[in-house]
């Protein structure tokens, strides 16, 4: 029967990657995917035919795999972090539309607001809102919005995307907005290359994160009115303690 498997590999290093989203690597015929996410797994799969796609090719990577599935293939479709949060996972499902064939089935990965924020600590222990600065397919005035409301609730919130070389100034623009209802030294984290060689973190205030120096590896992260910095760790307490 043919199949796509839209699967999350997480941020990259096999330990965290879980068993079902390995076991859907190795029952693959195909795995297509951006080719920096294809780069994390190839060595681990031998003898796959593996297809990959640049950056702003998502439709006609997706539709090779639904292409490729249609031939009696089992075919890997793979995302980095959660295939369904900022993945592949909708638009696999959109241009098969109501079409039952081929099979789609998603597996789900660690998303890189749950993997960043380990590195961290626990800043994301309670109610949290994750908001991504590019405005490639989202309207600015519409980010702009969310991040408003984000703030204004007290959510702590995680940005995707802070930054690239076509955009080198969305995170300044983000903290700007933020500033308008956060003090400037509400604690924030910034994560880097989380579970790949280069892994590095640090803890800075918002004042300090406006002008920090981010990119696409990085997930940013910041606190609400009760996070707190312990033993150089990014809190942020659900209230256990206090109850």
């Amino acid at each position: 029967m043919s199949k796509v498997l839209v699967v999350g590999i997480g941020p990259g290093n096999y330990e965290n990657m879980t068993v079902g989203a390995d076991r859907a690597l190795q029952k693959a015929d195909v795995i297509i995917g951006y080719h920096v996410y294809v780069d994390l797994v190839m060595e681990r799969y031998p003898n796959k035919v593996f297809i990959t796609t640049p950056m702003t090719q998502e439709v006609m990577r997706c539709q090779i795999a639904l292409d490729t599935a249609m031939e009696g293939k089992t075919v890997a479709v793979v995302c980095s972090g959660d295939s369904g949060i900022y993945g592949m996972a909708a638009l696999i499902y959109e241009l098969r539309g109501e079409s039952p064939v081929p099979e789609i089935e998603v597996i789900p990965g660690l998303t890189a607001a749950s993997s960043g924020a380990a590195i961290l600590g626990a800043p994301l222990t309670h109610d949290f809102a994750v908001i991504s600065l590019s405005d490639r397919l989202t309207s600015w005035d519409k980010i702009e919005k969310r991040l408003e409301a984000a703030a204004s609730a007290d959510l702590s919130i995680v940005l995707y995307n802070p930054a690239s070389n076509g955009r080198p100034d969305h995170l300044r623009r983000a903290c700007d907005i933020l500033l308008r209802h956060l003090p400037e030294n509400r604690p924030c984290g910034v994560s880097r290359n989380i579970g790949r060689e280069g892994e590095s973190c640090v803890i800075l205030t918002l004042g300090e994160l406006r002008e920090a120096q981010v990119d696409m590896f990085c997930t940013v992260f910041i606190g609400n009115a009760s996070t707190k910095i312990i033993e150089g760790n990014l809190v942020t307490p659900r209230g256990y303690k206090d109850v």
